[in-house]
């Protein structure tokens, strides 16, 4: 089984990184002005900008 990618407000971060939200329909149209924050390890995500929102972890380039 892989690793999780998706995750909620109040769920620990597996990883220290950078970390983005999501929107239900990100992948289709993207969302305007995501918030993205660094974690580390164990910290708690923190509450997205509406309920339909989630947060991944960014792509490093």
């Amino acid at each position: 089984m892989g690793e999780k990618t998706e995750f909620r407000p109040g769920e620990e971060a597996p990883n220290t990184a950078y970390y983005i939200e999501i929107g239900e329909n990100d992948y289709i149209m993207g969302i305007n002005n995501p918030q993205k924050i660094s974690l580390k390890e164990g910290e708690l995500f923190p509450n997205t900008s509406n309920h339909n929102r989630k947060w991944t972890k960014m792509e490093s380039n």
